[in-house]
């Protein structure tokens, strides 16, 4: 780890993030959480109950605004305004932030981005730029336009603000659903298990699930420091970066119990069954952790009381399997 990297990862913390959300209150919603019979997913009948809590219900769809507005109300803001590179999520979340605080913005999305996002993005009144296969092209086209322009990068995933941002998520949860023992997460960049295991710090399991095409934090924890993943996959367009960020592998390292992959039909099947189920639609990457739960990827021990994050739902039903 870097000295700049160690910096920035020391104000990465509980307080951080307990300091974040009175910042953020008036422009995020405090998310619901749904307790659901284990039978109801499929499961054995005498399990516990399994919570999820639908961040999807969250402003653009998504729980990145939670991170877009802590960068945009914490940092300096130049008039060229801001910039950012995304799979599809974090561009409408830092769209629909900039909008409401009367940014200009110019989102770079990749060419895998859905055309639910890129509808998102272009709703919210940002400039739109496609640029590239995947999320590394549109992150290497926004850094030439930052060069030229002068504006402020607002980073998906290797941030402070963002990842104190995305910990609110695990200090609302921990609120509303104090008996958990264990909750997993989806992993892309890592902003989001990066916060919330700031806030956690090992007092709650902490599990990354990652699609098995874009094993990114697993290949990261396997190596000992970030390095280069495969990126493709039915989630690729928010799954799939090529590496973790510094700053969430530091707290991943020290956090976050294990990670488990899971198949892309596995996350198809529980797009599938969500929506059958409890007519709630998730995209792919916010299908990913309840798959590991349905495809027995993670086996809960007995009595465990397990919280599955509904991360996203920019997709719709007839879109399952694409």
């Amino acid at each position: 780890m870097t000295a700049a990297v160690a910096a920035e990862a020391a104000i990465i913390d509980r307080a951080g993030v307990e300091a974040t959300l009175p910042l953020i209150r008036s422009h995020v919603r405090r998310t619901p959480v749904l307790e659901v019979a284990a039978a109801d997913l499929g499961l054995a009948g005498d399990a516990p109950p399994v919570t999820l809590k639908l961040e999807f219900l969250q402003h653009a769809g998504s729980f990145k605004p939670r991170g877009a507005f802590t960068n945009l109300l914490t940092r300096q803001i130049p008039a060229a305004g801001v910039v950012a590179a995304s799979g599809g999520n974090h561009g409408a979340a830092v769209a629909y932030a900039a909008k409401q605080l009367g940014i200009p913005a110019k989102i770079f999305i990749p060419e895998v981005a859905s055309p639910t996002k890129v509808a998102q993005i272009r709703g919210y009144g940002a400039a739109l730029v496609i640029s590239g296969q995947r999320y590394a092209d549109a992150l290497a086209a926004s850094e030439e336009w930052i060069a030229q322009s002068g504006a402020l990068a607002v980073h998906a995933y290797d941030h402070p603000a963002t990842l104190l941002g995305q910990g609110t998520v695990a200090l609302e949860w921990a609120e509303q659903a104090p008996e958990l023992d264990t909750v997993l997460v989806a992993v892309g960049g890592g902003g989001l298990i990066g916060g919330m295991a700031a806030y956690y710090a090992g007092g709650t399991r902490l599990i990354g699930v990652e699609p098995e095409a874009a094993p990114t934090l697993t290949m990261a924890l396997d190596a000992g420091r970030p390095v280069e993943a495969p990126a493709g996959g039915v989630a690729a367009d928010s799954l799939a970066p090529k590496q973790i960020g510094a700053l969430a592998f530091e707290q991943a390292q020290r956090h976050v119990a294990a990670t488990v992959l899971v198949t892309d039909d596995a996350i198809v099947a529980a797009q599938r069954r969500i929506w059958e189920s409890f007519r709630i639609v998730a995209e792919p990457g916010g299908a990913a952790a309840l798959a590991a739960v349905l495809s027995g990827r993670y086996r809960p021990q007995a009595g465990e009381r397990i919280g599955v994050l509904m991360c996203g739902a920019n997709s719709h039903a007839v879109d399952f399997g694409r």
